[in-house]
């Protein structure tokens, strides 16, 4: 397998390069790996990184970025380990608020808050969910284990959503 290799330098101030940087690395599913930063190597992720190689280089930072294969298989297989832990790390994420989800709609059925507000926040909330799923679908190569759990917990929280929607709806027929 081919890989890309991303070491920096960027200047401490100010430190929002430094988050930003970061952040961009972790959007594009990179993983950390004893000092040096990973991706699977694909035209489009190399394209994404030389645009943060320019902004680093114009805050006067440097970048090293190589392209190349691992020489022992067991190094390789440690690094797909770890994107299969930070990808089933964000799966678990989504699963855990899932159920918070799940949890939200509980209680406004027991309350009996039937009302169009409550379908309305639930459905941002559904939304994050499905497009935060869509970002860590896109960034897992690996096809991590949780993945197929936190499409089925989306799923759930799809019909759940419905079927409390209809609720609303039915017990707005009655006023």
């Amino acid at each position: 397998m081919k890989w890309l290799f991303i070491s920096y330098t960027a200047p401490s101030n100010p430190s929002r390069v430094r988050v930003f940087i970061w952040r961009e690395l972790k959007k594009l599913g990179a993983i950390n790996y004893q000092t040096v930063w990973v991706l699977p190597y694909s035209k489009e992720l190399l394209d994404k990184i030389q645009s943060l190689r320019e902004i680093i280089e114009n805050y006067g930072g440097q970048v090293l970025l190589l392209e190349g294969k691992i020489l022992h298989r067991d190094d390789e297989d440690k690094i797909l380990n770890a994107f299969i832990d930070a990808r089933n790390k964000e799966y678990q994420e989504i699963i855990d608020k899932c159920e918070d989800f799940f949890k939200e709609i509980s209680f406004e059925i027991e309350r009996q808050n039937f009302i169009f507000a409550e379908v309305e926040e639930n459905e941002e909330e559904l939304d994050k969910l499905k497009t935060w799923l869509k970002k860590v679908e896109k960034r897992d190569f690996v096809n991590a284990p949780l993945k197929k759990d936190a499409i089925e917990k989306l799923k759930k929280c799809t019909k759940l959503f419905e079927e409390f929607s209809k609720r609303v709806y039915k017990e707005s027929q009655k006023e």
